[in-house]
């Protein structure tokens, strides 16, 4: 995040040339219009002010319910402690809460996960053994808690709360409140739509997979809904990047169409490294979470279709209900898979292309030096920071993460069926047997 004292001193030095400028021209310094009178009134406003970005922080208000939900799962116990601040502590009310259920929920998923384990450790074919780790799969999860949810608390603090820093700096260059349309109706859909999808989810694997008890969906529905929720969670943040970016792009081309000049320019090029930065810090603060969740979807989505190809190369393709339970395991975590990767893709895109199209679009011959000068440096501002989101290096989160994951999951099927074909079948085995006792 680009400290305010950067930023204020970039907004200065940008409104010291204009003055210089007007100099230069025998015109009067203070010789100002209502539009640079109101830019003077905003830019008195300070993004390290609570109480300000209490006022302008329109996305902590919008995706509100999606914190509370995540502190009653006790995956992310940060609080709005103080206006216009999240924080986390280890001495909160809101992680002792945390601590609290996960030591009830672990004693439910480990009474579970025992009854899986022996279910297990019966099995002696290889394809239905294969079939009992996706129930034990799904219990790991929640043993990541404390890892890729507590550990990170600190992190994703920071990154919403700059959120509110970013959108005072958005009024100070734009003169106009950063909105989200439609934002806070989807995610209460989107809400609603997760606690339901872990409940179809369950009961569909209980009605479809021999083995999995009613009873065992106690253990494994918190779970769930953790998972279907960070891609929600995933979602709404690359959304609200998104949607930032576009009204970056639209205020920043109406500004140069009235007044193209180098204090304008570098101002909404200061305004845009803040937004790159922040799209920086969402992979980086969720970089545990989501590296998890990415290794967790490709092993269960590999599982799922071996077991499925296993069932049809045995028995033919007979829409048993194993079968469709196996499809239902493997279209659920690519779904969410692609959402998770798709939406950052589109968010990315956004980012730079609608301003690099608006200084592209600009005449140079008919601005001053400096004016020409600042969009130089505002093109290799885009060119030096490309939008991408990296979990701290380890993957980049767009669509060639899909063709790489694809193609990971194909080259393990085809070892696991070539390691299938390479197993004795159990009828040549009885053939075998009793033909030498005839002997």
């Amino acid at each position: 995040m680009i400290p305010d004292h950067l930023f204020d001193e970039g907004i200065n030095n940008s409104m010291l040339q204009k003055d210089m400028e007007c100099v230069k021209r025998h015109r009067d310094v203070y010789e100002k219009s209502q539009r640079d009178y109101e830019r003077e009134q905003r830019n008195m406003l300070s993004s390290q002010d609570s109480d300000t970005c209490e006022i302008h922080d329109q996305f902590y208000r919008d995706h509100k319910l999606l914190l509370v939900l995540f502190r009653a799962l006790a995956v992310m116990p940060i609080t709005r402690s103080r206006p216009g601040t999240i924080t986390f502590s280890w001495r909160s009310r809101a992680t002792a809460y945390a601590i609290c259920f996960y030591i009830i929920a672990t004693m439910v998923v480990l009474f579970v996960g025992y009854e899986r384990v022996m279910i297990l450790r019966s099995i002696r074919k290889f394809d239905d053994y294969i079939y009992a780790v996706i129930f034990v799969a799904f219990l790991v999860p929640h043993f990541w808690i404390p890892f890729v949810g507590w550990g990170v608390a600190n992190q994703v603090a920071i990154y919403k709360t700059s959120w509110g820093k970013f959108q005072v700096r958005y009024y100070r260059v734009t003169g106009e409140n950063l909105q989200f349309p439609n934002l806070k109706t989807t995610i209460v859909i989107i809400s609603i739509g997760c606690l339901l999808l872990a409940v179809c989810f369950l009961l569909s694997l209980c009605a479809l997979l021999e083995g999995f008890l009613l009873r065992h969906t106690a253990a494994y529905f918190h779970i769930i809904t953790m998972i279907n929720m960070n891609c929600a969670l995933w979602y709404i943040n690359c959304r609200g990047i998104k949607t930032a970016s576009q009204s970056l792009s639209e205020c920043f081309r109406r500004d140069v169409n009235i007044e193209c000049t180098a204090h304008l320019i570098s101002s909404y090029r200061f305004l845009w490294l803040n937004l790159s930065e922040l799209l920086q810090s969402l992979g980086n603060a969720y970089a545990r979470t989501y590296s998890t969740y990415c290794l967790f979807m490709f092993f269960n989505i590999t599982i799922a279709i071996y077991g499925a190809l296993s069932e049809i190369v045995d028995h033919g393709f007979g829409f048993t209900f194993k079968e469709m339970g196996l499809f239902v395991d493997a279209a659920y975590c690519s779904t969410l898979l692609f959402i998770f990767a798709d939406c950052s893709h589109k968010s990315t895109l956004k980012v730079a292309a609608g301003v690099q199209d608006t200084l592209l679009s600009i005449d140079v011959l008919s601005v001053d030096r400096p004016t020409q000068k600042e969009i130089d440096h505002f093109i290799q501002a885009i060119e030096m920071n490309p939008a991408v989101v990296s979990l701290k290096g380890y993957a980049h989160v767009n669509r060639e993460l899909l063709t790489s994951a694809i193609s990971m999951i194909a080259i393990y099927l085809i070892v696991l069926l070539q390691f299938k074909i390479s197993l004795p079948k159990e009828p040549q085995i009885k053939f075998i047997k009793i033909k030498y006792s005839h002997v």
